[in-house]
């Protein structure tokens, strides 16, 4: 106790100048905290992608179509185990700034028992099935809009208008859907394939993708090129992949995300590295003669040493701490762009990373000050003081 008083009253002899490099690195650790959470929003859950699901598109892009047909194919490959198909929308609820959510159409059943990790209370699936102008919506999505089961939601279509010309389309709330991990979409807009191919006026029998779940995960690639080869040479050639390659590929459109970040935070922890050693630079030479008369009482260097990196790893701990709680709260108070993330959190093991860092900044800042502290001779600080 008597070592901790004597470190907070040395953090105190520079009020304005502790403080201020507590909120650099406050800030630094805030920043951290929202990064992380951005590049976990950009993997858009390839963590908790199936290992065991393939996506197929078409060969050329994900925009061009594929024919209904290809279900039955698919299902008779012998690794494939099921399959379901979807379409995007592309509409918008009121305002154009708002299609910042994915609107797909799907076929139900088929649908969820590809992605178990959507929970979907079984009557509210009942229901979807008995409504066919029926929706079923994330929590994330339902939350954003203020949607209740029961609620007529009208989109408006930017791709697909009614046979008739009309471009604004209804739906029914039936369902809202959670995740069962922290780290799954629940922004979708989910509704039914058939009500949707049968209203629209053009590329009737045509789907966006296929979802496939192979029996063998081991096999996935192999099965991928089988599909691949099935479809070679004809009109609508594919491009068979997993969840996980699906994925990142998609993500990687707007660039390389995590090595932005790393770039980013390595910058920043660089200059509060040399912020915070250069305060405790300033504050050693402040109290060589202080030190001096320490070593004089019996303190030996290794006491010396340890005494200002504690110092150090206090200040790091008090800026770093603050700034990762508050990252933490400010990320469980919602996605700062409305919705344009798929997910946003605070992941619980890069909390734990910032922790370490914290810990690593501090005795990184403090260690040339504690070592030219440790091995100052009694005669020299006490000359200098």
């Amino acid at each position: 106790m008597k070592m901790l008083f004597l470190i907070w009253n040395n953090l105190k002899r520079k009020k304005v100048r502790t403080l201020l490099t507590m909120l650099s690195i406050l800030v630094a650790f805030l920043l951290y905290g929202y990064l992380v959470a951005i590049r976990k929003a950009f993997d858009m859950g390839v963590e908790v992608a199936g290992a065991d699901r393939l996506v197929v598109t078409h060969k050329v892009s994900i925009i061009q179509l594929l024919p209904i047909s290809y279900v039955s194919r698919l299902r008779s490959v012998e690794e494939v185990e099921s399959v379901a198909y979807a379409l995007w929308f592309g509409g918008y609820y009121q305002d154009p700034k708002n299609n910042m959510f994915g609107q797909i159409a799907v076929v139900p059943e088929d649908y969820f028992d590809l992605y178990p990790e959507f929970l979907l209370a079984p009557e509210q699936m009942e229901a979807w099935k008995a409504t066919r102008t029926g929706a079923v919506v994330g929590r994330a999505t339902a939350e954003k809009f203020d949607w209740n089961i029961g609620d007529k939601v009208p989109l408006t279509a930017t791709i697909w208008p009614k046979k008739d010309g009309d471009r604004t389309w209804e739906f029914d709330i039936v369902g809202i859907y959670d995740g069962k991990e922290k780290s799954t979409d629940t922004t979708q807009f989910l509704f039914r394939y058939d009500y949707f191919d049968e209203a629209r006026r053009d590329s009737e029998g045509m789907v966006g993708w296929y979802m496939v779940r192979v029996r063998d995960p081991d096999r996935a690639a192999e099965t991928a090129s089988e599909i691949n080869a099935m479809f070679a040479n004809s009109p609508y050639e594919t491009k068979a992949e997993t969840e996980m390659a699906f994925i990142q590929g998609f993500a990687k459109q707007v660039g390389n995300i995590g090595a932005i970040m790393v770039a980013i935070l390595s910058a920043v922890f660089f200059t509060i590295l040399l912020v915070a050693g250069n305060t405790m630079a300033q504050s050693v030479r402040e109290r060589i003669g202080e030190i001096g008369v320490l070593k004089s009482l019996g303190f030996r260097d290794g006491q010396v040493l340890a005494l200002i990196l504690a110092e150090s790893c206090l200040l790091a701990c008090l800026g770093g701490g603050v700034g990762l709680a508050l990252a933490w709260f400010m990320i469980a108070g919602g996605d700062p762009t409305g919705g344009a993330l798929p997910i946003f959190f605070f992941p619980l093991d890069d909390l734990g990373i910032g922790v370490v860092l914290v810990l690593g900044l501090g005795l990184a800042a403090g260690l040339l000050p504690a070592l030219q502290a440790g091995r100052l001779r009694i005669a020299e600080a006490l000359r200098r003081a």
